[in-house]
């Protein structure tokens, strides 16, 4: 046995050998190209720190940064019926639900939480694009419907995070009936006095903009989302006109009066507490308004007072 070539050898190499580096350490901006470190990234909230690209950002990621410490309660969604038309295409829909619930470890494509936003309690319903394109099926209705209804038995107000491409096309008419059923559950908060903000993030288009996305007391959206019914394309086709630049996203729809707000995710949080707050006739936020630290010197307090404060 030659311990230089069995032992020395096999040790040196290790020690100078090259490490591989994990591939999901960094993000390439869709729009600039820059290389993000991905903790940076989600500390900015999935917008880019180069250009200000605002990346998808997951729905469970999104109430961890909305609500205060990132703790939320979930608010119970009823099961619809599952596959009532027993559809399929080049897949059954139940497997393609399979899939998708596998992929993002969520029941649908909306989640509900209630909570405290900057000292204000709220309801909250976040659509999450990446189950199915954020489609409207019966499971979103029944969503909007709970949160709706929870919002308006606490007195709440209720924040819409809008991202979808439409009606679930495997639920058929089924599907679209979501489009007046959830017009009804945002009349029922209407008619409570209570607030319905909605922020619009890319995309939100079809079914869900003609029903609840464009219904809210404020409409604001995240800077250059895609917003509207039907696709560009299919608009130009019909008037036989070239659209203009920029047509469909959130600064065009801003200054032509369909939405109050374009605001970056980063200063999001804020605003909607000062508007939620407005709205509810509630004082100013103050921010750092934690009960002060007590003045009492440390040596005149036991040990036990240390301890509690």
């Amino acid at each position: 046995m030659n311990w230089i070539t069995n032992y020395v050898r096999p040790k040196v190499n290790a020690l100078f050998s090259r490490r591989e580096t994990p591939d999901n350490l960094w993000t390439k901006c869709d729009a600039c190209g820059t290389m993000l470190f991905h903790r940076e990234l989600a500390e900015n909230l999935n917008v880019c720190t180069n250009c200000g690209h605002h990346m998808a950002i997951g729905a469970r990621a999104r109430l961890n940064s909305l609500f205060d410490g990132g703790v939320f309660t979930e608010i119970a969604v009823p099961d619809p019926v599952t596959d009532p038309l027993h559809f399929r295409d080049q897949k059954k829909y139940t497997d393609r639900l399979k899939e998708a619930r596998r992929k993002t470890g969520e029941r649908d494509a909306m989640l509900l939480a209630e909570g405290e936003m900057g000292r204000t309690p709220i309801v909250a319903a976040v659509q999450d694009f990446s189950f199915m394109g954020g489609s409207m099926s019966m499971y979103v209705g029944n969503a909007i419907v709970a949160a709706a209804e929870r919002a308006i038995e606490l007195g709440r107000p209720l924040i819409l995070f809008s991202a979808a491409g439409g009606a679930r096309m495997q639920e058929g008419i089924l599907g679209l009936m979501q489009m007046p059923r959830t017009t009804i559950a945002v009349q029922m908060l209407k008619e409570a006095g209570l607030p319905y903000i909605v922020v619009l993030t890319h995309p939100t288009t079809g079914g869900v903009t003609a029903s609840y996305a464009m219904l809210g007391d404020v409409q604001i959206a995240e800077p250059n989302a895609l917003i509207g019914f039907a696709g560009a394309r299919v608009i130009e086709q019909t008037i036989g006109e070239q659209l203009p630049e920029g047509f469909q996203r959130a600064e065009y729809l801003l200054d032509h009066g369909m939405l109050d707000r374009v605001t970056k995710r980063t200063e999001l949080k804020d605003e909607l507490v000062t508007i939620v707050r407005m709205l509810m006739n509630q004082p100013a936020a103050v921010k750092g308004d934690l009960p002060p630290p007590s003045l009492e010197p440390e040596a005149d307090r036991t040990a036990e007072e240390v301890i509690e404060a």
